[in-house]
């Protein structure tokens, strides 16, 4: 299929609405974190890419048209090489605002997913176990990586994030590079698309704050439920092997 779109953007920039918007206008599927999560075989691959080795694209993006966020963000000039005929979009975003929702929702999930309780239930429970594996990957690409370890440093982090996008603007060419807020709608996207906006149907805007910690609590919820149903079928069949053995 080979990808048209190129997400250079970082995390918490609309990347989520973008991805429904896509999808919405033909490019999709789209690649997103949250593919990772659904999709354990391909952790090995952007294991391989985070550690610098020569990766084949088309392991984990064969059946992709575009990519957003983490963790294929940082790779934007190898994709670019790999697909030379896709367009590329920086998202961006207010620095203040993005901050405060990437600290109150990804980097919190990389907390949580680092948490004794969450260790303990990936061992239990393959989902959760590929969401802390997709987690450590993010970890080692932004948070160690991009950010050096310093999130939690207000300025620091805001400076990365302002000198990524300008590191982005110098090397995409102007011409195969759309810089885009989402809250500009279907406009500027479609324009730079070269498809027709959708009538009557307004830009999708998903994911805020909010709705991100709901999921995690959710997640954290089925996985705990999960962890006691093990426990209480193990214990079950202790029970049964007793009374059988005594």
């Amino acid at each position: 299929m080979g990808l048209d779109v190129i997400g250079a953007g970082l995390g918490r920039t609309g990347t989520t609405s973008l991805k429904a918007a896509l999808e919405r206008l033909g490019f999709g599927p789209c690649y997103h974190m949250t593919e990772l999560f659904e999709h354990p075989e391909h952790l090995e691959a952007w294991r391989a890419a985070a550690r610098g080795e020569t990766v084949d694209w088309e392991g984990p993006l064969k059946h992709y048209r575009s990519t957003l966020d983490w963790p294929g963000a940082p790779f934007y000039e190898d994709l670019m090489q790999g697909y030379p005929e896709a367009k590329v979009i920086l998202t961006v975003r207010d620095p203040d605002r993005w901050y405060e929702s990437t600290l109150n929702t990804i980097y919190e999930m990389n907390a949580t997913a680092s948490s004794p309780l969450f260790r303990l239930m990936s061992l239990v429970i393959p989902p959760v176990r590929t969401i802390r594996q997709a987690v450590g990957i993010v970890d080692t690409l932004a948070w160690q990586g991009e950010f050096g370890g310093r999130f939690e440093d207000r300025e620091h982090a805001i400076s990365v994030f302002e000198r990524w996008s300008e590191g982005v603007k110098e090397r995409v060419p102007a011409e195969k590079l759309l810089v885009y807020e989402v809250k500009e709608g279907w406009g500027p996207l479609c324009e730079f698309l070269g498809v027709d906006a959708p009538e009557d149907e307004p830009f999708p805007h998903l994911n805020d704050t909010g709705v991100f910690r709901r999921r995690v609590r959710l997640i954290l919820a089925a996985a705990a439920a999960g962890v006691v149903g093990a426990a209480l079928a193990v214990l079950a069949l202790i029970l049964t092997l007793r009374r059988r053995l005594g």
